[in-house]
């Protein structure tokens, strides 16, 4: 390992070449155009097409160095089950200390040199270090529940976070945008900005740690302008769609898009500034996003979430001590048993759900846990009945609740891979698409690390 080596990933979750491109164009992102000019671009390939494109997917691949046909991780919070070894525990074997700060989908050993703070979905992995439990207690319960208009936290949970923060990083500009945000949100339609309130403070959290740790490998994972894609592209670009959005709608999330890339790229000036002479910069997309056009005809697609597990469970006739429920991304949740056989006999209840002549659920089994999900993704007339367990029926707004918002992004296999050195020079695009499957190699290469024997994309030698 090249001691004096330093890496930080910026993993910006589905940021999209073509927006990349074009905003950097009307000047709105100074510091992605510096760190563009500065680096080595590639455009990778996921490699792979629905239902096998999910961002849960796509980050194992990128850690691995292996294709989902290797890896096998379908499901998000399932990486555990990865018999390939990660990136970071690859540097963590050869005497590297590692920081990973919300990495997506990702596990770690007993015994890794440094930190893991898991994404926010997580609920089996928690984090390295016992310490950041209040940090990633409050921010899961926050990006989780953040359809609902309350929160279930208490007064002890927000002062254990203030507490934390104040001890681990917070900077004054966050509290004044925190600050600034809240006010706003007295006056008018801004709580959809919360979610970059959220980068500010995991980016605070990030900076106090690798200062603390000096690691030789970092991730920085967001999520925030992905979520903005899938929910207003439609305001970004109204006119690809044939639901227009409201005049209302487009003065309140019109720039909304614009937004979440202005932000990231206030963080990226950061990170330049931090980094200084000592560290490579890499950032990384794994995949990127696309105007979703396939509901158009009955009016967008819309989600739909159980009001409470335990209800749905009793009216699918599942014993809801029987599992656990755990909700993931958009509509979909895990259910964990004790066993293989009763997490497919609960699987068969909830297929016989029915709105009318349509399932009521989705459903995917892997061994004893079963991926969840309500199959409606149209609106429901109030009062529609829903046909039950042993003939039972209930209405569908007992049991659900539609997000208030319409899916208008969609993923796209394409990604971004920017590679900066710490003396930067000249940027040099490449021609092509790389497979994402280099990413990990690749990184390893930089720090002087041979890959593990199971990672099977290339180095890129264009650096």
């Amino acid at each position: 390992m090249h001691a004096e080596h330093k890496l930080i990933v910026l993993e910006f979750n589905e940021l999209t070449p073509r927006l990349m491109s074009q905003f950097i164009d009307e000047g709105l992102l100074p510091n992605f155009a510096r760190l563009r000019r500065e680096s080595a671009t590639y455009l990778t390939d996921a490699g792979e097409d629905p239902p096998n494109l999910e961002p849960w997917i796509q980050w194992v691949t990128a850690h691995c160095g292996a294709p989902f046909s290797e890896h096998q991780i379908f499901n998000l919070g399932d990486a555990s089950k990865c018999t390939i070894p990660q990136i970071w525990e690859v540097i963590s074997e050869n005497g590297g200390t590692v920081w990973i700060c919300g990495s997506m989908n990702a596990v770690y050993q007993r015994g890794l040199r440094g930190l893991v703070l898991p994404d926010p979905w997580s609920v089996h992995v928690r984090p390295s270090d016992p310490e950041l439990a209040p940090y990633f207690d409050f921010v899961r319960a926050n990006v989780l529940e953040y359809t609902r208009d309350r929160l279930q936290l208490g007064l002890r949970q927000y002062l254990r976070f203030a507490r934390f923060m104040l001890g681990h990083g917070l900077s004054l500009a966050t509290v004044v945008a925190t600050a600034r945000q809240l006010l706003s949100e007295r006056f008018g339609n801004t709580r959809w900005r919360r979610a970059t309130i959220l980068d500010r403070l995991q980016f605070d959290v990030f900076r106090h740690y690798y200062r603390k740790l000096r690691p030789v490998f970092s991730t920085f994972f967001l999520n925030s302008t992905a979520h903005f894609q899938h929910v207003y592209w439609r305001n970004l670009e109204p006119a690809r769609f044939e639901l227009k959005p409201s005049e209302a709608d487009q003065q309140a999330y019109g720039d909304a898009v614009r937004y979440g890339y202005r932000s990231m790229d206030s963080i990226v000036g950061k990170v330049l500034a931090m980094a200084g002479d000592e560290a490579t910069i890499v950032l990384a997309t794994a995949l990127s996003q696309q105007p979703c056009l396939t509901y158009e005809s009955v009016g967008g697609k819309i989600f739909h979430k159980p009001h409470a597990f335990e209800q749905l469970l009793l009216f699918a006739g599942i014993d809801p001590r029987s599992c656990t429920a755990e909700p993931v991304m958009s509509e979909e949740f895990h259910l964990r048993f004790a066993d293989p056989a009763t997490a497919e006999r609960a699987q068969q209840q909830l297929r016989e759900l029915r709105l009318g002549t349509e399932p009521l659920m989705n459903t995917r089994r892997d061994g004893s846990s079963v991926m969840a999900g309500c199959a409606i993704f149209h609106e429901v007339p109030s009062g529609a009945q829903l046909r039950g367990h042993a003939g039972g029926t209930s209405s569908f707004e007992t049991l659900f609740y539609a997000v208030d918002t319409t899916k208008s992004g969609m993923h796209h296999r394409e990604g971004m891979l920017w590679i900066r050195a710490p003396k930067a020079i000249e940027g040099r695009p490449a021609a092509g698409h790389v497979p994402l499957e280099c990413v990990a190699p690749t990184m390893l290469s930089v720090l002087g690390v041979r890959p593990a024997a199971a990672m099977k994309g290339a180095v890129l030698t264009s650096l």
